[in-house]
Parts: C-alpha cells; structure tokens; sequence
C-alpha cells in the first residue's frame, strides 16, 4: 500500500506523517504538498526537517499562479465562500498527479483534521470519493500539544504558529478568514497584508465590480469590505473590527468553499 498524506507543511499533517512512517516505514509514506507561492518561509523549513527526520519521499506540486490571480481567471476575489484558490491550487492539483501516479486500489489517502472538525472530514470524503481516505487524528491516540510535542522531537513549529495564527496556510493570510484573522495579519506581518491588498484592487480593477475577500456586517446589513478600507478603518480606530471573525479557513483538502458567489 501507498499512504499518501496531504503534507500542508502545518503541524497536524505533519503528525499524521510522523505516525505513519512510525507504523509503515518511510518506503511507502508520500508526502504530497501543494505551493500556492504564499506560504511562510518558515513552513518550508519545517516541512524539510520533517521530511528528511523521516526518511519519506517529499512531492511538491504548483500551479505557478497565486490565489488572487487564480481568482481573476475565474472572473472572482476568492473569499469565505467561494475558495476557488484552494480548489485549483491544492486539491485539483494533487488529485491530478495522484491519479497518474498511484492506484486507488492500493493506496490510502490521509489528512490532517483531528475528531473537533467531522464535518471536514465528511467534505474531503466527498471529494476524494474514488480513494480511500483516513484521518488518523480523529481518533484515539487523539493529538495533544502538537507544538510541545514537536519541539520535544527538536524541530520547530513554522513560525505562524508562535504568532498564534489558527492556521498555517498562505502565510497566515488565507482568503477564507475573518477580520480578526486579517487584522492579526496586519500587525504581525504588515508588508504581507499590503500585498494582499494590491491583488485585490487589482482584481477590483479587473473584474470592474464591488468585490472583496472580507464583508461588513455593521447595521445588520452584509457589505464588501476591501482590505484597504479595512486597514484605514483599524488603523484610526484599532479596535473596531469583529474579534470573533476567524472565518472558516479549512483550504488544506476538504470540499468546502466549491460553490457560492463572488462578494
């Protein structure tokens, strides 16, 4: 059998990885990452020090094309409800390649969601429907402190975590996150945030419409709320933004954010 676990470069994938070269040897587990050209650094060290302390075979796949000019080619700002990047990016690019290199019939098909995210799970078994999928962490021994329990191995988390970002994905800056996410992103990594916000009024400019990534909510109505206007509005007003909103990113390998309107 092949184990082919979607190697995010975040830490619970990695676990999964770690678990499976423990119980199968490093021959046959196929660590398989997509690059959607943002993530941290940071990720790549670590996902090096993963994939060599376990001997496994690291498979890197990219489009070429970042998230936002994905979009552009889909006539969209991907966002919370329409992850066009993460489909095209991640999941279609590796389904791709698995399906030229490896046989359904004697492969297995791992990711990195623990027993909290079920309905994750029950969206990737739906788009991986032809493969046997697995998620290891769903089920006793459940994971603990994945970030103590890889610095007791001597490796570091990626970076994104020390910042206590709720992902590792884009560089902390994934499309389907909230203000709390964005406004994090801002303080931590400001030069990142106005890169994102660059694409986006380029894609505004493009697309010739009133779209964005975050939406307002303010009087009970849902408006677009552009990075830009979202950056002025913290800035002379730190606190005014939803600490609550941290979106729904789960762009890893699960089906959500197929379907829905660009806003």
């Amino acid at each position: 059998m092949r184990h082919l676990v979607q190697f995010s470069t975040g830490l619970s994938s990695a676990e999964v990885a770690w678990r499976l070269a423990d119980e199968h040897g490093p021959d046959d587990v196929k660590l398989l990452t997509a690059d959607t050209t943002k993530e941290d650094p940071d990720n790549w060290r670590f996902g090096r020090e993963v994939a060599g302390r376990l001997g496994c075979e690291w498979i890197i796949l990219c489009d070429g094309r970042n998230p936002m000019e994905v979009g552009r080619d889909r006539k969209c700002i991907p966002n919370n409800r329409m992850a066009v990047c993460s489909q095209i990016l991640k999941r279609e690019l590796l389904a791709a390649y698995m399906a030229e290199h490896y046989d359904p019939a004697e492969s297995v098909v791992y990711i990195g969601y623990d027993w909290s995210e079920p309905h994750r799970i029950k969206n990737s078994r739906r788009f991986w429907n032809a493969w046997t999928m697995d998620a290891p962490l769903s089920r006793p021994p459940y994971a603990g402190d994945l970030e103590a329990l890889f610095r007791s191995r001597r490796i570091e988390p990626p970076d994104l975590y020390r910042y206590k970002f709720p992902h590792a994905n884009c560089g902390g800056a994934c499309v389907r996150g909230g203000q709390a996410q964005w406004e994090k992103l801002l303080r931590v990594h400001p030069d990142r945030y106005l890169d994102w916000e660059a694409e986006e009024n380029k894609s505004r400019d493009a697309l010739g419409k009133d779209v964005s990534i975050l939406r307002d909510r303010t009087g009970g109505t849902v408006t677009p709320l552009t990075l830009t206007a979202f950056r002025e509005r913290i800035t002379e007003e730190p606190g005014l933004f939803d600490r609550d909103d941290w979106g729904a990113c789960g762009c890893d390998m699960d089906g959500a954010g197929l379907l829905g309107e660009a806003s």
